[in-house]
């Protein structure tokens, strides 16, 4: 279940969401709304790009693995292991759009460590811009680390035309619907058969392919 900041404790539509893009350097980002956390593992997309799939094992509103539904993907994949992920919509500086950000652990841990101090980042009046650093540690996609830059979150009120394009914000609930485990079998077959091209809009539409 997709808590507020102050509550939380610790993915997809084909083209309707809007994902942050992570830069190597410098990025920067403003958290509104609530925060989904989840466990998803990353499978290689139909396009050669990694896609999240939630781990049904882990229930979301509880934060724990109750094992209530039928876990497809390590049937698929045994070896492969999920992580945290923490999902939530932020306000991208460059452009002013709203749009969703899947946020490593490593990084949300920092992010509680300077709310200590800072407060809620997601505050309309007294919350604070998340600057951090993305840094390649290998040749490996997943080989990459978030360093967040305290001395640069300076807390600010949310401009009014930011506060307008955050006027019907949808819950993170709603944003990223949890998939059915049927619609999450038929997508690992489909990649299974070597990402073979499909028309199903319907498939696509629970997860962030394409």
């Amino acid at each position: 279940m997709a808590l507020s900041f102050n509550k939380q404790t610790g993915g997809a539509q084909k083209s309707s969401i809007n994902t942050f893009q992570y830069k190597d350097g410098d990025n920067k980002m403003r958290v509104v709304g609530d925060i989904l956390a989840r466990y998803v593992y990353w499978i290689e997309g139909e396009n050669g790009k990694n896609i999240p799939l939630e781990c049904l094992s882990f229930d979301r509103n509880s934060e724990r693995f109750a094992n209530k539904e039928q876990d497809w993907v390590r049937e698929y994949y045994p070896d492969l292991k999920c992580g945290w992920s923490y999902a939530c919509q932020v306000i991208d500086p460059n452009d002013g759009q709203v749009k969703v950000a899947n946020l490593k652990k490593k990084l949300w841990e920092q992010i509680i460590t300077a709310a200590e101090d800072l407060g809620d980042p997601t505050d309309n009046t007294t919350g604070w811009d998340i600057c951090f650093k993305r840094v390649k540690t290998g040749p490996l996609p997943y080989n990459v680390e978030y360093q967040l830059q305290a001395l640069k979150c300076k807390p600010r009120a949310l401009t009014e035309t930011e506060l307008a394009s955050i006027a019907d914000l949808k819950s993170m609930d709603d944003v990223m619907t949890r998939p059915t485990a049927d619609a999450q079998k038929e997508l690992l077959d489909r990649l299974r058969n070597h990402g073979a091209e499909t028309d199903d809009e319907a498939l696509d539409a629970e997860f962030n392919v394409g």
